[in-house]
């Protein structure tokens, strides 16, 4: 069986437009759109750089990803250019990323919160990254590093990888907080909910990806360390 690849100019774009000054803010908690679509956009970067399917071109695009929504997510819900320019970037730039790899539990399990309660996507993933990374932490630990470096954590090459990861989640947690994400799930999950929601996760196309494999068991343990 032969196969044959194919391709053509006309199936490619001829231009792309790509705005900053498309950006609208929203007067709402936490403080609009910005601060819940950056974080997902975030979420897109570190999952897809410690995601079981990560590459060498996949990480290039998540490092830098990672760097400029670090740098500019605060300024982009503030409404400044700057902010706004460098978020229309690195949201494209991680969504070049994840696009080929994939990514983990933090998406899976946001997906439920969001169908179920209505809760903004990107205000799930916020409130769920630093417990994703908690997670994964003892099976890839070890590239919290250079995710913290990218977010410009000070001090970290002279840290041990234990101390560089707890270092990268409290940078992630901190950007979080600064934007006006909630802390935790508490006012958004209900108790008897997790299991359908563990359950849902578990079966998430994203779930697969995850660098740690997982079950419903620990996935239910997870979102009642949110309650």
């Amino acid at each position: 069986m032969s196969t044959k690849t194919l391709a053509s100019h006309r199936w490619m774009a001829g231009a792309k437009f790509q705005s900053s000054r498309k950006t609208i803010r929203m007067p709402s908690r936490p403080r609009g759109r910005p601060a819940a679509t950056g974080m997902d956009a975030l979420t897109h970067a570190i999952e897809g750089y410690i995601t079981k399917g990560h590459c060498v071109i996949s990480d290039m695009f998540h490092l830098e990803a990672i760097k400029l929504i670090s740098q500019s997510l605060r300024g982009a819900v503030q409404n400044t250019p700057e902010g706004r320019e460098g978020m229309a970037l690195g949201q494209y730039i991680a969504g070049m990323g994840f696009s080929n790899v994939g990514l983990g539990i933090v998406h899976s399990m946001a997906h439920g919160l969001s169908a179920l309660y209505d809760t903004p996507h990107g205000v799930a993933c916020a409130i769920l990254l630093p417990v994703g990374l908690e997670y994964n932490k003892t099976v890839a630990g070890e590239r919290y590093r250079a995710v913290g470096k990218a977010m410009g954590v000070t001090g970290i090459d002279e840290m041990n990888d234990v101390e560089a990861a707890d270092a990268t989640i409290a940078a992630v947690k901190k950007l979080s907080a600064d934007v006006g994400i909630p802390a935790d799930l508490k006012g958004i999950l209900k108790e008897e909910d997790v299991q359908f929601l563990a359950e849902s996760a578990f079966a998430d196309a994203c779930c697969p990806g995850n660098p740690r494999d997982t079950s419903v068991e620990e996935i239910v343990e997870l979102y009642k360390s949110q309650l």
